[in-house]
């Protein structure tokens, strides 16, 4: 199945660009969840303005659609500067940064989505930078070649990242800030889903709130992406306005099950249950069983289902939980369920 296709998948879709940049907080206490993080983020900012200076580069790591691109712009918001936003893949060569480099005003933030995708050449131009902020320079090949070195606004770095074990260690010890962000609790998630209501316009029961919080997989942006749909059904079959009774009409017709688990979230779990015994089970062995990348797997569908208890991860492979059995209705073999206990 197509990333794109998934109406759980966390990446951002052609559809929610622009609702999103409309439901996207501005300042952090409009922020909600990641309490720690945010905490930590507020004294560093408060402290870097108090001495005039620009804050720490920052790196953000965690699941695809928890709010990094948002903290990025909040970071900005709060230290009243301009942001640049651009990603790893856009950045082809070393050209393509020193022109955004040396386009930075003074104490400026430069948010670099999938930062991990950096070309490598591309890469070592921002050691000098961050460190330094100068950027040196290679004009002319050969015996000719010289090398001059341009100084640079002092700005701060925010990269993002789904894979924070792809980020070379060189680049990665030059960010002095690093924060992880974690799945939502569904008591934040219904927070944001009333909000966004009231930002959109939607009248919604605090039933159908909590509904489409719990299916939403710990991921803001799918809490808002679901809650588009079920206005939708609201809208044609309904009332117009979201309860109990209609959401889980829609909900259920998109194919999302009581905890947020998809068709192909429960084909992973019914493999390694009734294919692999239970497991452990390699993830290659899964990826070409249910015909999904591997990385995919990884970085998609697998976090939400160990966050969740239903798999585990063991040297040997992955392996269901007691979880998933009952979720899925499946008796768990007698020679098993002493290891539950």
């Amino acid at each position: 199945m197509e990333d794109q296709e998934r109406v759980t998948t966390a990446h951002l879709a052609v559809e929610d660009t622009d609702t999103e940049t409309s439901l996207r907080p501005k300042l952090l206490h409009e922020y909600i969840g990641q309490r720690n993080v945010t905490e930590n983020l507020k004294i560093f900012i408060d402290a870097a303005r108090m001495r005039a200076e620009p804050l720490d580069h920052v790196l953000l790591y965690g699941p695809p659609g928890l709010g990094k691109t948002t903290l990025a712009g909040i970071i900005a918001n709060e230290m009243n500067v301009r942001i640049k936003v651009t990603s790893g893949p856009a950045i082809e060569r070393a050209g393509d940064l020193a022109a955004i480099l040396t386009n930075l005003e003074e104490n400026d933030v430069l948010f670099i989505d999938e930062i991990h995708r950096l070309n490598r050449s591309v890469e070592e131009i921002l050691y000098s930078a961050m460190e330094d902020y100068v950027l040196d320079i290679i004009i002319g090949k050969g015996p000719s070649a010289r090398s001059i070195r341009l100084d640079l606004s002092k700005f701060t770095l925010v990269g993002a990242t789904t894979r924070a074990g792809s980020v070379s260690p060189p680049l990665r010890d030059r960010f002095g800030v690093v924060s992880k962000l974690d799945l939502y609790q569904n008591e934040e998630l219904e927070q944001i889903i009333k909000r966004s209501a009231t930002i959109l316009n939607i009248d919604i029961d605090e039933l159908s709130a909590k509904e489409i919080a719990m299916r939403s997989r710990g991921t803001p942006r799918i809490s808002n992406r679901l809650l588009k749909r079920v206005r939708d059904f609201s809208q044609v079959k309904g009332s117009g306005s979201i309860h109990l009774e209609i959401t889980n009409i829609a909900l259920d017709s998109l194919g999302i099950d009581k905890m947020g688990l998809e068709k192909l979230d429960r084909e992973i779990l019914d493999i390694i249950i009734n294919k692999f015994n239970g497991g452990p089970v390699g993830i290659d062995t899964i990826s070409a069983a249910v015909g999904e990348e591997k990385v995919t797997i990884e970085d998609v569908y697998e976090p939400y289902l160990l966050q969740a208890g239903f798999i585990n991860r063991t040297q040997k492979g992955r392996t269901a939980a007691k979880q998933a059995y009952l979720h899925l209705g499946i008796n768990i073999p007698e020679d098993e369920q002493f290891s539950f206990k």
